[in-house]
């Protein structure tokens, strides 16, 4: 059987499809797997042993500049490269209209969510079957069911398993991940508290390794970073050449974001520090993972800007609750089975 697989973004929702695609590899011997995705994710995509040929969609070229788009050929390429040869199946796992377009571009018999449980209801339009999976799960779940449903298997017995073997960058000291990075100032961390769990790795005896994209990230990991034995700065780059920085690590604490996900999905031992999102919708999807939930009742409030305090630009309320000793304990809960020691 060959499919198609329709999951344009974000880096979190990307990882989210990997179990799904792993539980369709194991229950239909043979199948082969084509991914549509925006291209920052391509070299991402293709870390699953499962997908023959990752066709990339220039989505930010195709909504910024749609004319220009056209007039070079953008358009005319994803839609020949989408047509170039049928499908058993189309699987739309993003249910919005975006995606759901891309999928209609395609050769096959298209499956998506239904109306009701869709992301924007109008994609459903567009599948030739729906599925009904409301939002009252987590969203790698629901895609699970989703994939489940649309290729007639169940998921009975199958194990959470992202399918994904990435071979550590090398290393001479162990170290940890501090995943600090977040697109919303309400899911920071304070960098007192990321400065105090570095002090405390250092006593143990590990390195800890910080990622940077972006203006904002740098600020913080060096203010995080300043003065403290065993920091390394890993430089902005592709996914393909983070992500081996990532499955080298012994341990992560992260923010909710989508490089948290991933180290969940690499089977790392990773704690996921969350305050205003959902974590039964959208926390880490993993077999060793805890996730250190605010209890304000203000939270999970889903917004990008405090309303007890609006002008926080870093660790709001609900955040900087969670102490560096706290992650610090959940961390050896994972790793050791228990809440002290190296």
């Amino acid at each position: 059987m060959k499919i198609l697989v329709v999951k344009l973004s974000s880096l979190g929702d990307v990882v989210h499809t990997f179990p799904a695609l792993t539980d369709a590899a194991s229950r239909i011997p043979g199948l082969v797997a084509d991914w549509a995705v925006e291209e920052a994710f391509v070299p991402l995509v293709k870390l699953h042993p499962a997908v023959r040929r990752a066709i990339p969609v220039p989505l930010r070229r195709l909504r910024k500049a749609p004319l220009t788009a056209w007039r070079n050929g953008d358009w005319a390429r994803l839609g020949a490269s989408l047509a170039d040869e049928p499908y058993d199946v189309v699987i739309d796992a993003q249910g919005l209209l975006k995606s759901a377009l891309v999928a209609r571009r395609a050769r096959g018999t298209r499956h998506g969510f239904d109306r009701a449980s869709a992301r924007e209801g109008m994609a459903s339009l567009f599948y030739d079957h729906t599925h009904a999976i409301p939002e009252v799960e987590h969203m790698a779940l629901r895609i699970r069911r989703l994939f489940a449903g649309a290729l007639s298997y169940d998921l009975e017995g199958l194990p959470i398993d992202a399918g994904l073997s990435v071979p550590p960058a090398p290393g001479t000291r162990p170290y940890l991940m501090l995943l600090h990075g977040t697109t919303w100032p309400t899911k920071t961390w304070t960098v007192a508290h990321w400065r105090a769990l570095a002090t405390l790795a250092d006593k143990a005896g590990f390195d800890c390794r910080l990622f940077a994209q972006g203006e904002a990230e740098s600020r913080r990991a060096v203010a995080i970073a300043e003065g403290l034995p065993g920091i390394q700065i890993v430089p902005p780059g592709p996914l393909d050449q983070l992500v081996p920085v990532l499955a080298g690590a012994s341990g992560v604490v992260s923010v909710d974001s989508g490089l948290g996900h991933m180290a969940a999905a690499l089977g790392l031992p990773t704690v996921g520090l969350y305050g205003p999102t959902d974590t039964r919708l959208t926390g880490l999807y993993g077999r060793k993972v805890l996730e250190l939930r605010s209890f304000r009742p203000c939270a999970p409030c889903e917004k990008a800007r405090c309303r007890i305090a609006p002008e926080t630009v870093e660790g709001p309320p609900c955040l900087a609750d969670h102490k560096a000793q706290d992650a610090w304990r959940a961390l050896n809960v994972l790793r050791l089975g228990h809440a002290d020691g190296r």
